[in-house]
């Protein structure tokens, strides 16, 4: 039963999920734990205690992977018992009659007891299944179970008591997201009481994978919240980092900024390259200039292997990096930026280390194995030797380490773990210089308010045997996908401070509007963060201002722009969580106050020309100055020096953030119903009907999710061969490997070899999937398969299931749906598809035509390279290179 509470315990409640002010204020947020993600016994201390007579409701934990599965029928509760979510308005009646006869417990090792009470229930009939340990859920009437069916469990969880009492769910706070992962992040914003946004409705937080287009950044509101600053491209996208910090290094000095492998942008600095590599020889890894996950990453010994037809990045290859116990290993490091002018940078205080599977050789014969060189986890998961961590508690062993874990392991050793912390942090700072300027006029173009924008970059770090550390790049959406309890206990920790740190607006629907109605008029002009002319006098003596000053006149003198950050910064530093701030601090204000430009405050990256000052449009100001005069100057006292520092980084995160992890729950498969839904769709094929497009891409993405299954537990280098021959036609994303290009590599190191090619074929599927996201099947459509028929076969099919669907309907139809639009006008005819077992894997290559000249091009060129040739390009396609091309030139071979 719901009960209702009086307005001061209301009050009360609320205050655990606000800060920084009442609710109400214009400086109350959002606050984010962990407690809403941990398991039902510590969660249900944050319900409403019910008075009734009714015996409470136990909530089952259900693990991070739960939300994908399709809604659960009675019967399948004998295998998993389903969290009971049940919406308040519709279902109160529902949920009453449950709650009388359903006592759900569940323990960690999800053993379910006999529930004697609800089983003596006359209108349920179920069975306690002793081989599953599991007892079926019992319901006093079968609608009430037909209504619980129905239900998902977080897209539809509804708390009672909690999430509707929570005061993002009475505030109608309203989350967004596009093209980025969205499990956990969803999950943490469901329990937290926000709702994802409909056709119009307006969003208080904006969570993308992409850049942010300037239409939308002009738009926004002053409650409103996203994950991008313009222009961040100038620091995450491998070819403008690198030419960032090369400026820095020509500017500043190459000692100060010698934080990145000597790099060369090809073609266009071919000739550099040779010229460097004559006077110190390779190796050099080769990575695309906007990739991810490893995705078209190689190491050649010559530049001469380098292909000339892309634009790519060439950068020394660190050829004696830190290794575990013969691994080597790379950091994940995430850093927060809340402002660039004034600069602010967090790190967490918590990260991730990556190992390579295979323990790392110097041998020439060697560059071509990606699981021993590379540490991306999207590359090793696929190798049969990857150890994947199984306790979120042991967090040095397997192939990824938290941080802290790594910090604890070298202190041992014996290794200045101080100075490689303050290394790292130094490292971070500078490449954040470097690209700041660019970032901060953009800033002043498109974002109407200072607080609209945050950042959470990704750092990935290499270590050298001497504990220098080195940038290799940084991620622009750094994953937040969880497949281990360490990713789950990390990763949840980190949104949650990182939330509660920005600062999601407490406001009420009537408060938004009143903002809106205010911010109209600013709507269509460009706004930039300029000094009201009345306060230029204010703002010039701020600008000089000396160490020492009482802060209470510091802060009145300001301008209301001014103190309106200085108040943000200090409410933002106090909700930091598990972040440490590395700038500004008085340590980094003394040491990088040189490279800050003194009437900005504002990092330059280009020369200054004599007599000519940066901005010399905009009014003087300096922001970075204001702020650390007013908050963090050396006398005032606070907690944030290096040891200080050093001990929250070694620290492991507390027990009480422990998020619990459950692996991902597969529905078991019946063999016999497949082979019964197999013979009946077969039957209606050859009768004339027919797959629509988006069941025959359903089933054709099965069907390699089955083959890449396959592969990563049965390799067989005939199917490898088959695969990689598929994707090379099929082009787009997918790169013909380095290891390939010797033929003699597929004789050796069979587990790396098979790790690459189930690498290639796992991009290939999540683009896939993605496509297939577009189409809709919303009735049954004449002359085709019923959808739910072939829904109930996609659950029950096994791969030779799959494969004999395909085959049948692809030789009776003479159709490919599942690769092209059966309307399109290229559509190729389809071969014929040998009989037996794996026929339609065999033929799978020969379905793939010219369907782009490009695609085809490409894998002539990489089949040139294959034989050891040289290949000419064509004008054509050298004046289309130089279109993209950074600096115009030609391509030398």
């Amino acid at each position: 039963m719901i009960t209702i509470k009086d307005e001061n315990n209301e009050a009360s409640a609320d205050c655990k999920w606000i800060a920084s002010g009442s609710i109400g204020s214009r400086d109350a947020v959002l606050v984010f734990r962990t407690s809403l993600l941990k398991p039902k016994t510590e969660r249900n201390s944050l319900l409403p205690k019910d008075t009734g007579a009714d015996p409470p409701l136990k909530i089952d934990h259900f693990g991070e992977d739960d939300e994908d599965h399709p809604s659960r029928t009675t019967q399948n509760c004998n295998k998993v018992l389903p969290s009971i979510a049940v919406n308040v308005k519709k279902n109160l009646t529902i949920y009453k009659q449950l709650k009388q006869t359903t006592d759900v417990i569940s323990n960690q090792d999800r053993e379910v007891s006999s529930c004697k009470d609800a089983h003596n229930s006359s209108s349920c009939n179920d069975e306690f299944d002793e081989d599953n340990r599991n007892q079926s859920l019992i319901s006093n009437c079968d609608e009430a179970c037909e209504e619980l069916a129905s239900f998902n469990d977080d897209d539809n969880f509804k708390d009672i008591g909690n999430v509707h009492n929570m005061p993002a769910r009475k505030m109608e706070i309203k989350y967004k997201f596009i093209q980025t992962e969205t499990k956990l992040l969803r999950k943490i914003f469901q329990r937290h009481g926000l709702s994802e946004v409909k056709d119009d409705e307006n969003f208080s937080i904006l969570w993308t994978g992409i850049h942010i287009k300037p239409d939308i950044l002009r738009n926004l509101a002053p409650y409103q919240r996203v994950n991008h600053f313009p222009r961040s491209y100038e620091l995450t996208r491998k070819d403008r980092l690198y030419k960032n910090i090369e400026k820095m290094q020509h500017l500043r000095g190459i000692k100060h900024f010698d934080i990145v492998p000597q790099s060369f942008i090809l073609p266009s600095e071919y000739k550099d390259l040779i010229s460097a590599h004559n006077k110190n020889r390779g190796p050099w890894i080769v990575k695309p200039a906007a990739s991810s996950r490893g995705r078209g990453i190689f190491i050649v010994n010559t530049p001469d292997q380098i292909p000339q037809d892309e634009q790519v990045l060439v950068c020394k290859y660190v050829a004696d990096p830190l290794c575990i116990d013969g691994h080597k290993c790379d950091l994940r490091v995430y850093v927060l930026v809340t402002s660039f002018d004034p600069l602010i940078i967090y790190v967490y205080e918590e990260g991730l280390v990556r190992l390579a599977t295979v323990k790392y050789e110097r041998a020439t014969e060697s560059l071509w194995n990606p699981c021993m060189h590379l540490c991306n986890y999207s590359i090793n998961k696929y190798h049969s030797d990857y150890i994947k961590s199984r306790d979120a508690e042991i967090e040095d062993v397997g192939h990824k380490w938290t941080l802290s874990a790594l910090l604890r392991h070298l202190k041992s050793q014996g290794c200045n773990t101080f100075k490689l912390m303050a290394d790292i942090e130094d490292l971070i700072i500078k490449s954040i210089f470097a690209c700041a300027q660019t970032i901060i006029s953009a800033c002043r173009m498109f974002v109407p308010n200072g607080n609209n924008c945050f950042e959470l970059y990704g750092f990935d770090i290499l270590i050298d045997d001497s504990l220098k550390p080195w940038l290799l790049e940084v991620n622009l959406s750094p994953s937040m996908g969880v497949d281990s309890p360490l990713d789950s206990k990390v990763k949840a920790c980190l949104i949650t401070d990182l939330l509660t740190c920005v600062g999601i607006p407490a406001y009420s629907v009537e408060m938004k509007a009143q903002y809106d109605n205010k911010w109209t008029r600013f709507r269509n002009v460009n706004y930039s963060r300029r000094m009201p002319s009345a306060d230029l006098s204010a703002g010039s003596n701020s600008n000089g201002m000396r160490r020492g000053t009482n802060a209470t006149s510091l802060y009145q003198s300001l301008t209301t722009e001014e103190q309106r950050f200085v108040r943000n910064a200090r409410l933002q530093n106090d909700r930091r969580g598990g972040f440490v701030r590395i700038f500004p601090t008085d340590e980094s204000m003394q040491r990088y106050g040189s490279f800050l430009d003194v009437a900005t405050g504002i990092p330059i990256s280009t020369p200054v020309v004599q007599g000519q000052t940066p901005y010399s449009m905009i009014l003087p100001h300096n922001y970075n100055l204001v702020l650390f005069n007013c908050l963090y100057g050396h006398d005032k006292k606070e907690r944030n020096s290096l040891l200080e520092r050093m001990l929250q980084y070694e620290r492991a995160l507390p027990i009480e953030s422990l998020v619990l992890f459950t692996d991902e729950n597969h529905k078991s498969k019946c063999v016999e119903e497949g082979q019964r839904l197999r013979k009946h769709i077969l039957n209606l094929i050859d009768n004339g009907s027919e797959l629509t497009q988006l069941q025959a891409r359903q089933a054709f993405a099965l069907y390699l999710e089955a083959i890449l299954h396959r592969l990563t537990h049965e390799p067989r280098d005939f199917h490898e061969r088959l695969i990689l021959k598929f994707l090379n036609r099929v082009g787009g994303i997918v790169k013909t490997p380095a290891f390939s290009r010797n033929s003699q590599n597929f004789r050796i190191n069979s587990k790396a070899r098979t790790a690459m090619v189930a690498k290639l074929l796992g991009d290939f599927l999540e683009q896939y999937n993605r496509d297939t996201e577009a189409y809709v099947d919303v009735f049954d459509h004449f002359g085709m398969i019923p959808r739910g028929l072939f829904g109930d076969f996609l659950s029950q099919a096994q791969e030779a299931d799959l494969e004999a669907i395909l085959a049948q309907h692809t030789n009776v139809t003479g159709n490919m749906p599942y690769l092209y639009n059966r309307f399109g006008l290229a559509t190729p005819n389809t071969p014929p598809i040998p009989s037996g077992l794996y026929g339609f894997l065999r033929a799978l290559p020969a379905m793939v035509v010219e369907k782009l000249l490009k695609s085809f091009h490409q894998v002539r060129t990489l089949l040139l390279v294959l034989k050891d040739q040289k290949a000419t390009v064509s004008s054509e396609e050298v004046k289309e290179e130089d279109k993209t091309c950074t600096k115009p030139g030609t391509v030398e071979k």
